[in-house]
């Protein structure tokens, strides 16, 4: 197995994508390297469990699967194996359909994508957790190859390149190279790349601010309704001291990122009971609607200006009445800020990147400005130079709120 730190397995992962460059952008690309390696993730996951409870401990993954086929060519083991690995990891993987047997038909030139997607559909039915996961993930793609045979080689290449990776011993580093990879895809995609990702240094300095003095909390609850790959709202477990217990709340809109920011949670080593993830579109409907639906701490970097519907009846929604205007159909900035407020906690702190105009523009928007203002709401505000973000040049700003400042 090739890799031992973070660094060589985040540049060995990166280094893999070469496969597909030639052929599609990252923004398309991301979603074959990223599927791929959470595949093999949960599926060498499975096997090293399985051969533990089986009594065969084993870091061999060769080993592992012959442990596995064996157990399930036993009719009297196989049904009791089943069982238990389900409750350990929540799913089950056939032999015939694990990475490592794929692999070892991709060797052998018998591989068949078929197989691959078959596997796929058994991990998305094996629990809700899971379900849908692979959706966006095109294996007959005409960009992969002009036929199913080219098709084929291109996806039995991409395994081939990973199989060498040791991606199961290092579950703690695998989150870190998964951040890293989605990182590079946002370099490489430039102006796609806004809808998904927060470049850390910014990340780092929202979430060190909103988490300020809550570190030793026990079930702190972060909230990012426009969160894409889920890595603003990850960043909390680095700055906590009871990171197991915090619970998770995010919504995306775009499908394929709310599926990589699922992945990404559990790459992280997140519980599932702790991951409250939707995907729908945060302003047409208020979400979360059950409780909880206020957190310690919001995180936002929604899209800046998109367009909105604006209707005249969101002016009797709770989370825009009380400023009496709402926010333009051309910039929808101050929307996205005023839903992020409304579900902060009378105790917590928000913190949302939004373009520099927000400061100063009129109409409706310097309305709602200056209610903020006059309700003592905005706590902080934090310039931030043109060319930081990868999708807008831009100049943006951090908007640190509160609400204890003006409820005392």
């Amino acid at each position: 197995m090739a890799t031992t730190t973070s660094k060589t397995l985040s540049q060995a992962l990166w280094n893999s994508a070469d496969i597909l460059r030639s052929k599609m952008d990252a923004n398309e690309y991301k979603t074959y390297l990223l599927s791929l390696v959470f595949y093999k993730y949960l599926s060498d996951k499975m096997l090293l469990k399985a051969s533990e409870l089986l009594e065969a401990d084993t870091d061999d993954l060769a080993q592992a699967q012959r442990n596995f086929e064996e157990a399930f060519a036993d009719e009297r083991l196989r049904d009791e194996l089943i069982n238990a690995v389900k409750e350990d990891v929540s799913y089950v993987i056939e032999p015939k359909l694990t990475f490592t047997h794929l692999v070892d038909m991709v060797n052998k030139g018998k591989f068949q994508l078929e197989d691959l997607a078959q596997g796929f559909r058994e991990i998305e039915q094996s629990s809700e957790i899971f379900e849908n996961l692979f959706e966006d993930v095109d294996l007959y793609s005409k960009k992969l190859g002009p036929n199913s045979s080219k098709q084929n080689q291109t996806i039995s290449a991409l395994m081939k390149e990973l199989a060498t990776l040791d991606i199961a011993h290092n579950g703690d580093m695998l989150g870190d190279a998964y951040e890293y990879l989605i990182g590079e895809f946002a370099a490489d995609s430039g102006k796609k790349a806004g809808e998904f990702y927060t470049p850390q240094p910014v990340s780092q300095l929202m979430t060190k601010i909103v988490m300020q003095g809550k570190e030793n909390q026990k079930g702190f609850s972060v909230y990012d309704p426009t969160m894409g790959s889920g890595s603003l709202m990850l960043n909390a477990k680095k700055y906590s001291n009871e990171p197991g217990t915090i619970g998770y709340f995010g919504q995306e809109l775009n499908t394929s990122t709310f599926n990589l920011a699922r992945m990404n949670m559990i790459l992280h080593g997140v519980d599932i009971e702790n991951q409250h993830l939707n995907n729908a579109d945060t302003l047409d409907g208020d979400w979360p609607t059950d409780e909880p639906t206020n957190f310690e701490a919001v995180l936002m970097n929604p899209p800046y200006s998109a367009k909105w519907s604006a209707e005249k009846g969101f002016l009797d929604d709770p989370r825009f009445s009380s400023y009496g205007v709402l926010a333009p159909k051309s910039k929808a900035d101050f929307a996205f800020l005023l839903h992020g407020f409304y579900h902060l906690k009378d105790t917590g702190t928000m913190a949302i990147v939004l373009p520099h105009g927000v400061l100063f523009r009129g109409a409706a928007e310097g309305k709602i400005r200056q209610a903020l203002l006059e309700q003592g709401a905005i706590d902080t505000v934090i310039g931030l130079p043109a060319n930081i973000f990868f999708n807008t040049s831009i100049p943006t700003t951090i908007i640190i709120l509160k609400k204890k400042s003006f409820i005392s």
